[in-house]
């Protein structure tokens, strides 16, 4: 399809070329004439002769073969560097021998150029998704931590008050190891996350056990329903609307007029 500056369209590239051939008019007069150079003029007539009226369709610039085109065999190996190692370009085009501008070609042609878009553990390009209304997928993950001494641990803190804060810690949750050495134990921290706002929950619990996790839930949809009436607290009386240019409860208070 012709781009909308082009000065030849296909119905216009056919009186051209019917004025040369079938015309006898000389291609510089004819040129001259749809103000094109003889060189274009002289295409669409060869065309003309060759192909007839159907010749004046517009063709792909595509080229029917790429002589040095990166090779599936180098291509695999710069996906394969880029996903186990996360190699950046500079790193893969030494380790190769090739230009570190073929690297990135095939990096955004294989949709690997941001480390971002590819899952640290499966090492392939993340595949996101987002549901169609709020509410209607809900996740709920629970993730598991170590937990960290009241005051801070050894790292931040250094060892003899990490040691104090350690068992500190221990005597109160009353956990110990099989030696009897203070044992800090782990948290489990159970999330609900909804699939389409992406908005979440999040509590800290002992164990990760079903009843807990239902409890969780449970309690992220009461904090729902609980969070409603500050929020229309909010959108009535503080927030700002630009339709109206002012809060909706600010057009209520002055409905007889009365105040200027």
């Amino acid at each position: 399809m012709s781009h909308v500056n082009a000065v030849l369209t296909p119905r216009t590239r056919l009186r051209l070329a019917r004025m040369i051939v079938d015309g006898k008019h000389p291609v510089s007069h004819v040129a001259k004439l749809f103000m094109v150079s003889p060189v274009p003029a002289r295409k669409w007539a060869d065309r003309y002769r060759a192909e007839g009226a159907t010749g004046m369709k517009d063709r792909s610039s595509r080229p029917h073969g790429i002589p040095h085109r990166t090779s599936e065999h180098m291509k695999r190996k710069i996906i394969a560097l880029r996903w186990r190692q996360r190699l950046g370009p500079a790193q893969i085009a030494a380790r190769l021998g090739i230009p570190a501008s073929t690297v990135h070609a095939v990096h955004v042609r294989c949709h690997v150029n941001r480390l971002s878009r590819i899952g640290r553990v499966s090492g392939e390009p993340l595949r996101r998704y987002e549901h169609d209304r709020p509410a209607s997928l809900i996740h709920v993950d629970v993730t598991k931590f170590g937990n960290i001494p009241v005051g801070g641990g050894w790292r931040f803190v250094g060892k003899q008050q990490g040691d104090w804060n350690r068992q500190a810690t221990a005597r109160r949750t009353g956990q110990r190891n099989s030696r009897s050495e203070p044992r800090l134990g782990t948290a489990f921290v159970h999330t609900v996350l909804d699939g389409h706002s992406r908005v979440a929950y999040a509590e800290i619990h002992s164990d990760e056990k079903a009843i807990t996790a239902i409890g969780v839930l449970e309690r992220a949809v009461t904090a729902r329903r609980d969070a409603l009436p500050d929020w229309l607290h909010f959108y009535n009386q503080h927030r700002h609307h630009s339709a109206i240019n002012d809060t909706p409860y600010a057009r209520l208070n002055n409905l007889p007029g009365q105040h200027s």
